[in-house]
């Protein structure tokens, strides 16, 4: 199984997970004018050799118009509570010389309409807007305000959209299998902003950590931004240790600021033969909620990252009939699936319980057909091999052509 392990030990931020990701890359320069060409507005990145303890990498400068990245990782606008280079001053996960001028802000529905208009793809999209959403959400709880009244400082949001967009089109080009993040090393302490102390992590980015493995360690001050927190956490499969693994390819991150630890993010790309992972099973029972309420609580329990929910028809007390819902999700993902649970279903409590999940390896390849392009799921292991025309493929062909799904199959 072609594995991803980013290793976090000086903590995460989306530049130094994007110049990591890019030395596994055999031509980095063309992503890197692939990414000055998708049209983010003032936006220009280099690529630069860099050492940190006598270890080479990569560094990633974000240029937006004629100045380095913005100096800090993204804040809100209105109320701005952490500026990067005001808290973040040790990591050197950005090296930001921008001077503060009077720019206007940008809310999550502008972004993610910027991310929609980019000549990337619906996975990259998709991906990007994702990892926004967790930032927005975070910011919102850290200000106490709903997430459409969050606004980012436009020009700093440009930066950090490169940053993310970048990674998301690393991973797509790369396509991982499985994602493995070491416990993330978040600094400790406390750091100095403009409007007072906060303690590390930055409230945003210990509500995006909440139930991934993190420690504080001895170096003082931010070493995980809400970025790098928010791309972890929705690309990682798991978080532990670095699994036993054939490496192919080695990457190295750096940041700006020197330390007596190689100030860097480290990815290994290599095949590893686990197939299976532990999951998390919720479950309860409902005999008072309507079908559009429970509709509604699986569709949203899917689109925020649940691995599979489903309903199994029962008989409950005082002959009443009604339905299990079963939610299976990630470790990391528990606490979250819990309260959406609890707030759109009529529930008052649910049961967990680990299980452990057997999982045959995976690929998508493309197929040329008369008909187009169409996707074939292909799968691997335990002795057994599987294939499998995407259904959305099929279903595309056969509404275009007026035929059955059986007629697309049967001439494909």
């Amino acid at each position: 199984m072609k594995t991803l392990y980013i290793e976090c030990n000086m903590g995460a931020a989306g530049d130094m997970l994007m110049s990591a990701l890019l030395e596994l890359l055999p031509e980095p320069e063309e992503f890197i004018d692939k990414m000055n060409n998708l049209g983010i507005p003032g936006v220009r990145l280099e690529k630069k050799i860099s050492v940190k303890c006598g270890i080479t990498g990569t560094h990633v400068s974000v240029y937006v118009g004629d100045a380095k990245e913005e100096s800090y990782d993204i804040s809100p606008g209105h109320v701005p509570v952490h500026s990067h280079h005001e808290h973040a001053q040790n990591h050197g996960a950005h090296s930001h010389t921008h001077t503060h001028h009077e720019h206007g802000h940008a809310s999550l529905e502008k972004i993610q309409s910027l991310l929609n208009s980019l000549p990337v793809s619906d996975k990259v999209k998709e991906d990007a807007v994702a990892v926004y959403s967790l930032i927005a959400e975070a910011e919102a709880k850290a200000h106490g305000k709903p997430v459409e009244n969050i606004h980012f400082h436009e020009v700093g949001t440009m930066d950090a959209v490169a940053d993310v967009v970048g990674v998301c089109m690393l991973l797509d080009i790369l396509a991982p299998q499985k994602i493995i993040v070491s416990p993330v090393h978040t600094g400790s302490g406390q750091v100095r902003c403009m409007h007072g102390i906060l303690p590390v992590p930055a409230p945003a980015t210990a509500y995006i950590l909440r139930g991934v493995p993190t420690y504080g360690g001895e170096i003082h001050g931010e070493l995980c931004t809400p970025t790098g927190a928010a791309l972890l956490r929705h690309f990682a499969d798991e978080f532990g240790s670095r699994p036993v693994m054939v490496t192919d390819k080695i990457g190295y991150g750096m940041g700006n600021k020197d330390f007596p630890i190689a100030n860097c993010v480290r990815v290994f790309c290599g095949e590893t033969n686990q197939q299976n992972t532990d999951i998390v099973e919720i479950d309860c029972n409902l005999d008072d909620i309507t079908g559009e309420q429970l509709g509604f609580a699986l569709e949203t329990l899917i689109e925020k990252g649940a691995l599979d929910v489903y309903t199994v028809p029962i008989q409950m007390k005082k002959s009443r009939p009604g339905y299990k819902l079963v939610c299976l999700c990630k470790p990391a993902d528990e606490e979250s699936m819990v309260q959406l649970i609890l707030q759109h279903t009529t529930t008052l409590g649910v049961r967990c319980s680990n299980r452990r999940r057997y999982t045959m390896e995976r690929h998508i390849e493309k197929m040329e057909t008369e008909y187009g392009t169409i996707h074939i799921k292909k799968a691997e292991g335990f002795a057994v091999k599987k294939s499998k025309f995407e259904y959305e493929d099929l279903a595309e062909i056969a509404r275009k052509n007026g035929i059955s799904l059986a007629d697309v199959r049967n001439n494909i």
